[in-house]
């Protein structure tokens, strides 16, 4: 990512990030404030692979699936805050709480996932996270992370 560029197209994340399709959670990140917050996009489309079991005849992104594309997201802004320090290390998804989903997301639906740091303890990060579709709250929790 170029300093000052507070965007990432699909290329700049798959440098950050570990997952490859069909586990790649995000499509692009739309803003940054590096060490301090980011929100990225994932548009949801009918031929994800967990359609086709989730359900049939009523197609629902799985929650987990939401709270990793938050991870994902919040991965990307812990890499861009502490890539330095961090280079070459993977980062791991370590916990989850107040999980709440208030609303479900389906074929069609852009999620928007803001994370900001709330906390950072050397190579462990934790992050409040909210996912939006169309302005309204669909899901948020508290997340943590670690480098290995």
């Amino acid at each position: 990512m170029v300093p000052g560029n507070k965007q990432m197209d699909i290329k700049e994340i798959l440098e950050f990030l570990p997952h490859r399709y069909p586990f790649i959670l995000v499509d692009r990140i739309l803003d940054v404030e590096i060490g301090d917050n980011i929100v990225g996009l994932k548009n949801v489309t009918i031929n994800e692979p967990f359609f086709v079991g989730h359900f049939p005849g009523e197609p629902v992104m799985p929650g987990v699936l939401i709270m990793e594309g938050m991870a994902q997201v919040g991965g990307t802004l812990a890499y861009l805050t502490a890539h330095e320090d961090f280079a070459g290390k993977l980062i791991y998804f370590a916990g989850l709480d107040g999980v709440r989903f208030r609303q479900k997301v389906i074929p069609g639906d852009q999620l928007i996932m803001k994370l900001k740091i709330l906390k950072r303890k050397g190579k462990i990060f934790k992050m409040e996270g909210k996912a939006y579709v169309d302005d309204n709250l669909v899901a948020e929790a508290v997340l943590m992370a670690s480098f290995g």
